[in-house]
């Protein structure tokens, strides 16, 4: 996996019921772009993250002129 800041990690809930959550790469601390990455959640809490096999980059959106 690799990622930037500024990219969102989409997490798949993996139990039924448990909602997808999505946190936004503040920070990038592993080589090259791999984990383990500081993020921020949607209700601003922060957190270390080794992202498993349920969680999907999405690249930022790139502004258009």
């Amino acid at each position: 996996m690799h990622a930037s800041v500024g990219d969102t990690l989409l997490v798949h809930g993996r139990i039924v019921g448990q909602h997808d959550r999505t946190a936004e790469v503040v920070e990038v601390l592993g080589p090259d772009g791999t984990p383990p990455y500081r993020v921020r959640f949607e209700d601003g809490h922060e957190t270390l993250m080794s992202p498993g096999p349920d969680t999907v980059v999405q690249p930022r959106a790139e502004p258009t002129l």
